[in-house]
């Protein structure tokens, strides 16, 4: 899709918040009519715009009662330390997001756990176990006064 004008942006953040909105009421809400707003959802869909759709979850309700983000410094800077460390932390379910970032470490980690016992177990046992690994430090979420992950 060569460019997104103001209505497709517009769809776009209607549907990032109600991604199961009908057309009908989305063709509405941006001012389309039904049929040319279900083209232009298919062709931002057909682009790669839109890369899908999925449920948001309440950590709460599955019991997730702890959050913390995790820098991890590497002990060897190497593609092939990056590709064992990448390959473990993906067996983790604890992590739920892990960035290759910029800085003066590799990783940027949002680890979900049920309560401070099982991050520490997690910190210590699962991540520090790693002999990929030579810094870990931890901030703990407080709040989350503005969160737009989908």
């Amino acid at each position: 899709m060569s460019g997104i004008d103001h209505i497709s942006r517009r769809i776009l953040q209607v549907l990032a918040r109600e991604g199961r909105i009908s057309n009908i009421e989305l063709a509405d809400r941006v001012g389309l009519s039904p049929s040319a707003c279900l083209r232009r959802v298919q062709e931002l869909e057909r682009s790669g715009v839109i890369a899908g759709y999925r449920a948001v979850l309440n950590p709460a309700a599955l019991g997730v009662g702890f959050v913390a983000y995790v820098t991890v410094g590497l002990s060897e800077h190497s593609k092939h330390a990056q590709d064992k460390f990448e390959k473990s932390i993906s067996r983790s379910p604890e992590v739920r997001e892990c960035h290759n970032i910029t800085g003066s470490v590799e990783y940027l980690l949002r680890v979900e756990a049920r309560d401070l016992a099982d991050f520490k177990h997690f910190h210590t046992e699962v991540l520090g176990a790693l002999p990929q690994v030579k810094s870990i430090t931890s901030y703990v979420v407080m709040g989350s006064p503005k969160d737009e992950r989908g």
